[in-house]
């Protein structure tokens, strides 16, 4: 069995890349465009002319979305099929963003107070790490400098946990095990509703963290937790997509950190 670590991690998102990007362009990344990025950019500070790190930023989605708002970005990702997918949305409409092949845990090639935010959308939970992640952030960021990420959120997205369901097959509660485990393993899953219903599932390794981790991990790098947030899905968010009602219901599946260098 190849050890799961970091390389393991960036092979995998590698060899999924082409059929990630084919079902993000197809708009089938429902739980982000329905649920997740609404409330993750109304959680974000303001970034307008700021010069923003986006870590684990895959295709460059959501990096362009905060271009958009106004922030001067730089994306980071370990898989050179997602940066290149990243560079020609770039080339095609230009927002000013630099995109580069790396690993978020070190940001070596990246110099010191160099930023005024690190934002991340749904990746530090892929790589392992967490400790190196936050004092790389916490290298880059100038003074008063904001990291703002996006997680699942790990005290309910364990390993074991899945959906207790009533004879009708309704989810009526959720069972949750294994969260003390912090053994790498390897998740197999696809997007909500993906087509055609022969989609390859993508095979991820996930790096199990408690939430002592993350908040502990930002301490001792320095950092000063601002804000925590658990996002539910509103009411509106429920009425054009029913699928979130379970999740409006019965638990969070995300967690979203904001912290500071003060």
């Amino acid at each position: 069995m190849t050890e799961l670590d970091e390389a393991a991690s960036a092979a995998a998102w590698e060899r999924d890349a082409p059929v990630w990007i084919e079902q993000v362009r197809a708009g089938r990344d429902l739980y982000r465009e329905a649920f997740n990025n609404p409330l993750f950019l109304a959680f974000l500070p303001d970034l307008v002319g700021k010069q923003v790190l986006d870590l684990g930023c895959g295709k460059g989605r959501n990096t362009r979305l905060l271009a958009q708002r106004g922030a001067r970005l730089t994306g980071i990702d370990l898989s050179p099929t997602m940066i290149e997918a990243a560079r020609a949305a770039e080339a095609q409409t230009p927002l000013g963003i630099d995109y580069r092949v790396g690993s978020f845990t070190g940001l070596d090639e990246i110099a010191d107070e160099s930023f005024d935010a690190v934002v991340s959308t749904m990746a530090l939970m892929d790589s392992p790490g967490f400790d190196k992640t936050a004092r790389a952030a916490f290298r880059v960021l100038r003074s008063g400098g904001d990291f703002v990420f996006s997680v699942t959120h790990p005290c309910f997205v364990t390993r074991g946990y899945r959906w207790i369901r009533d004879e009708d097959g309704q989810e009526e509660g959720l069972q949750i095990s294994d969260y003390f485990s912090r053994e790498p393993f390897v998740e197999s899953w696809c997007m909500k509703f993906a087509e055609p219903p022969d989609v390859p599932k993508f095979r991820t390794p996930r790096f199990p963290y408690r939430l002592e981790d993350y908040v502990n991990a930002l301490c001792d790098a320095g950092f000063r937790t601002r804000r925590l947030s658990e996002p539910r899905p509103t009411e509106e968010m429920v009425a054009k997509n029913p699928w979130l009602a379970r999740l409006r219901q019965h638990f969070p599946l995300f967690l979203y950190i904001a912290a500071s260098k003060d």
